[in-house]
């Protein structure tokens, strides 16, 4: 007879492989290098079909894919990612049986895979998602995938989020955007996926989780809590604010789309409030920034040694960077994959490297020392490449009981005023806060806001093409002087001193001048009180925007009679809805652009 160990094995190695074969395509000996891979039988859906699985065993491994961007031109890497994969997936099968792969989104490529034939965009198509389902159904165990902000963007196929949405859905076998798998005893792994691309009140590349998967998200912490048990490890596209993770400023953070839910500050700041609550959460793997995973910051870890910082208060949740497959997707040169390995006692967090054979590098090693504490080890330090450019995104660090603020901070003067007693420059590492509690400060030549609670960095107030060279003062504009309005403008009667507020939450003012030229620019807040400029529309409106201007510049050589070697006519935008303190309406000008600048 079979030992009972061997017994066990062997009985869930059975459990695991009747299932699997539902993943794999019909007839896919290996990856072809055909353009398109033929599409997959979809059932029933996948959730379903793996719900009878019970694991008694507590060891898992999960291998989890960053930002695929297929293009079926170029699948060399992913046949050689594939392949480094199988051996890893196979040993765990043998071993324990208790395994799983999740794709972080962002399925295909964001821009024509033929060009000469058509400008439609590869990804969210149709084409797209069955591509991407047969080659993640090609690992031979189950498989789970969360959308990403490309994963919608099947324009030209689809009118609405909507249908896309259930495009996608179908493709890949899910019932709904988030999902949840029981991977081994008392241990989960929980998705939630983006749903908002053409209806995006900003940036579409913002990732989105709707409210109805909050709700269920939220439910699913309070059914799995760490007091009994519980490990939940949580898979998105982007990071959550408060994550720590290095982030992309030339990039995410300008456009404001580096976080979930970046452009709404309550939506936003409840993912890191979760984890603060929740402890069972003990990871949450992100992709989105392209980056690679030699850095110790592509980790975060929940607790630090005191003599190294103050406490990072993010719960028991280590967040993790995912790289990428696709040597074309690399904005660092990396292509790498994460791979977790577990059981009751801790897990470690690793690298699978694409361009080193598949090598496998124990990257972070974390043990519980009960159900609400552990203990995370990072196992090597920065490994730098010669030519890397993307340097750690300043942050400020407000310090605490044990530590004073970073210093780059800047307390008001005596007179109650703040001055950054320099003029910019892409040197200058400076960071405040707002009486209202707001914080901003400078990096790289740029005003950045950051978040009152995480200190993350939440968009840009002021460029650098007008910043460098200038000086910066936040100043009292609630002062008894400042009340004084003449009545004669029209629509300002009676508004002396209105919202105006004293003491702490004092009313203020930031200013930025410049020595040489006296010209002084105020800084003026958003209406929701926030400062980050919200620049970027949602891709619909910027490409109905292109397409107003490309038609205005055909008029304009049709009207003035233009040949067809002359040079185009100069063709501009205006934009709504405020230009001025003005009470009524009377100019829509801006002075320089749309109508002559005025001469001193």
């Amino acid at each position: 007879t079979q030992p009972p160990t061997m017994l066990r094995r062997l009985v869930l190695v059975a459990l695991l492989m009747a299932p699997a074969t539902a993943f794999m395509p019909s007839a896919f000996p290996g990856l072809r290098k055909a353009p398109i891979f033929s599409a997959r039988a979809n059932t029933a859906p996948r959730q379903h079909r793996f719900a009878t699985f019970f694991m008694t065993a507590d060891q898992f491994t999960v291998g989890v894919l960053g930002d695929l961007h297929i293009d079926p031109r170029k699948m060399e890497d992913y046949e050689t990612g594939r392949n480094q994969w199988l051996p890893i997936l196979d040993n765990a099968k043998n071993e324990h049986g208790n395994v799983a792969m999740v794709s972080l989104g962002d399925l295909g490529e964001s821009k024509s895979v033929r060009p000469q034939e058509t400008s439609e965009l590869f990804a969210g198509t149709t084409e797209c998602h069955k591509m991407a389902a047969e080659y993640l159904g090609s690992f031979s165990v189950p498989y789970e995938v969360v959308g990403g902000n490309h994963d919608l963007e099947g324009l030209d196929e689809f009118d609405t989020d909507e249908a896309n949405l259930a495009m996608y859905l179908r493709e890949h076998g899910k019932e709904t955007p988030q999902f949840k798998r029981q991977i081994a005893e008392k241990t989960l792994l929980v998705g939630l996926g983006s749903t908002v691309f053409r209806s995006a009140k900003y940036t579409s590349h913002e990732v989105t989780i709707d409210d109805e998967q909050m709700l269920w998200f939220e439910q699913v912490l309070k059914e799995h809590p760490s007091t009994e048990g519980w490990k939940v490890f949580v898979f998105t596209h982007a990071p959550p604010n408060g994550s720590g993770l290095r982030v992309l400023q030339e990039n995410h953070v300008v456009n404001g789309c580096c976080w979930l839910n970046h452009s709404d500050e309550k939506k936003c700041s409840k993912f890191i409030e979760l984890v603060r609550e929740h402890r069972c959460i003990k990871a949450w793997f992100s992709g989105h920034f392209h980056l690679g995973q030699d850095y110790q910051d592509s980790i975060t870890l929940p607790t630090i040694d005191p003599k190294d910082g103050p406490y990072p208060n993010r719960g028991s949740c280590v967040f993790v960077q995912t790289s990428v497959m696709r040597q074309g997707t690399s904005r660092d040169g990396r292509q790498q994959s994460r791979l977790i390995r577990g059981d009751c006692k801790g897990f470690e967090i690793c690298t699978v490297d694409h361009q080193n054979g598949g090598a496998v590098r124990v990257d972070t090693t974390v043990t519980y020392t009960d159900t609400n504490h552990e203990i995370g080890v990072y196992e090597h330090k920065d490994l730098k490449l010669s030519g890397d450019k993307y340097f750690k995104v300043y942050q400020p660090c407000a310090g605490d009981s044990l530590h004073p603020p970073d210093k780059g901070y800047i307390p008001y003067g005596e007179d109650g005023a703040l001055h950054v007693n320099e003029e910019v420059t892409k040197e200058t590492v400076a960071w405040w806060r707002m009486s209202c509690g707001r914080t901003m400060g400078m990096l790289n030549g740029m005003l950045v806001e950051y978040d009152t609670s995480t200190l993350a960095p939440l968009g840009l107030i002021v460029g650098a093409d007008e910043l460098l060279g200038k000086r910066i003062a936040v100043i009292d504009s609630g002062l008894q002087d400042n009340c004084v309005i003449d009545e004669s403008s029209e629509g300002m009667e009676g508004a002396d001193c209105a919202g105006v507020s004293g003491g702490v939450f004092r009313e203020q003012a930031v200013v930025m001048f410049d020595p040489a030229t006296g010209q002084t620019t105020v800084v003026q807040p958003n209406e929701d009180g926030s400062y980050w400029r919200k620049i970027v529309r949602n891709k619909m409106v910027r490409m109905q925007e292109v397409r107003r201007l490309k038609a205005a510049k055909e008029f304009a050589r049709e009207a003035l009679k233009l040949k067809d070697s002359d040079e185009d006519p100069p063709v501009v935008s205006s934009w709504g809805p405020y230009v001025s303190t003005v009470g009524t309406a009377k100019a829509t000008g801006v002075a320089g652009l749309t109508v002559p600048a005025k001469q001193k």
